[in-house]
C-alpha cells in the first residue's frame, strides 16, 4: 500500500508519498501561509499523483485535538499561530482526498517514525524530544502513542531555575523559566545575542543548555521510566552536546536510578534519531500505516 504523509510545521508543510523510508515516491515542501492556501496546495499536490493513497498520516504544530472520539478532532486549537487556530485540517484534507486520516502531534509522529524505522525499534516506551524553535516531546507508552487529557507538554515543564548564578528570565509567554523558556533556539538566542548554531563549542552556552535538557531528562527518567530518550531538533545538531546531556544526567540521578541502561550504557539511552530530519513525515507513514490497519506496532 501506498500512504501520504504530512509533517505541518509552523514555518513549512512536508508532504510526501510512499511507504516507507526506501520507498518516497513524490515530495514537495509548502510554505505555511494562511489555512486556505496552505489547505489547498497541500490537497493539489496528493491529487496531482498518478498513485492513490489508502490512508494519509498528519504530524502538526499546535496545540491541536488528537483524540478521534472529541467533536473537534483533527483540529488545531488553541495555537498562537495567526489564523490558524481552530481549524479543521485533518477533516478539510480527508474530505478532498476521500481517505481515512490520522492526526497527532509533529512530535507523537516522529516518535512512531522512530518506532517504526529508527532509534526506538523494539522498544515500547520511549521519549522523543525535539529542541528548536519551541521544544515538545512525545513518545509510546506501553507501545501506544502518548495521550490522555490532551497530549504531552513536554516543553513547559518546569525547571530549578537559579536565578542568582542565571538570571536570564526565560521567553516562554505563558511561563517564562519553563523548559522552552530556557533552553529553546529563541531562548538560547535572546540569551547571547547570537544564534545557537553560530556560537563555538566551546562557549559556556553549551554547559547551561545541557543542564536544562539534563533536569528536564531526569524529571522524565522518574516520572515516565523510558527505555531511552531521544533528542532531535535544530539545536541538538551539536555534537558536544550530547556528551554534556549524558553526564549531567547521570550526576543528577546521582545513582538513584540503578539501570544498567543508565549506569553503563548512557550513551545508547539517550541519543540522537537515526531518522534524522526525516522523522516527522516518515512517521506520519506510520501513523498512515495505523489508520490502514497495516502496522505492526500498536495503534
Amino acid at each position: 500500500m501506498l500512504y501520504g504523509g504530512i509533517e505541518a510545521g509552523g514555518t513549512k508543510i512536508v508532504c510526501a508519498l510512499g511507504s516507507s523510508p526506501a520507498d518516497v515516491r513524490a515530495e514537495t515542501r509548502i510554505p505555511t501561509t494562511t489555512p486556505e492556501e496552505t489547505l489547498g496546495k497541500i490537497i493539489t499536490f496528493f491529487q496531482q499523483q498518478a498513485s492513490p493513497i489508502a490512508a494519509l498520516g498528519i504530524g502538526a504544530f499546535g496545540p491541536l485535538s488528537p483524540d478521534p472520539a472529541a467533536p473537534d478532532y483533527g483540529f488545531i486549537t488553541t495555537t498562537p499561530k495567526p489564523g490558524w487556530a481552530n481549524v479543521d485540517v485533518a477533516g478539510t484534507i480527508g474530505r478532498a482526498l476521500g481517505v481515512p486520516v490520522g492526526f497527532d502531534t509533529d512530535v507523537n509522529v516522529a516518535a512512531l517514525g522512530e518506532a517504526r524505522w529508527g532509534a526506538a525499534q523494539g522498544l515500547t516506551t520511549f521519549l522523543y524530544l525535539t529542541v528548536g524553535t519551541g521544544i515538545g516531546g512525545g513518545g509510546l507508552s506501553n507501545g501506544r502513542l502518548m495521550h490522555g487529557l490532551l497530549h504531552p507538554e513536554m516543553g513547559h515543564i518546569l525547571l530549578p531555575h537559579d536565578r542568582q548564578s542565571d538570571p536570564f528570565p526565560g521567553i516562554c509567554p505563558y511561563h517564562g523559566d519553563c523548559l522552552e523558556g530556557m533552553a529553546s533556539g529563541p531562548a538560547m538566542r535572546a540569551r547571547w545575542g547570537e544564534a545557537a548554531e553560530t556560537l563555538p563549542v566551546d562557549h559556556p552556552a553549551w554547559a547551561l543548555e545541557a543542564h536544562y535538557l539534563a533536569l528536564a531528562c531526569v524529571n522524565f527518567i522518574c516520572t515516565l521510566s523510558p527505555q531511552r530518550i531521544i533528542l532531535g531538533g535544530g539545536v541538538m545538531n551539536q555534537s558536544q552536546l550530547f556528551p554534556l546531556i549524558r553526564q549531567e544526567a547521570q550526576s543528577l540521578l546521582n545513582g538513584y536510578v540503578q539501570a544498567p541502561a543508565i549506569l553503563q550504557h548512557i550513551d545508547a539511552y539517550i541519543v540522537p534519531p537515526a531518522l534524522a530530519g526525516r522523522a516527522g513525515v516518515l512517521g506520519a507513514f506510520a501513523l498512515a500505516e495505523q489508520v490502514a490497519g497495516e502496522s505492526p506496532l500498536q495503534s
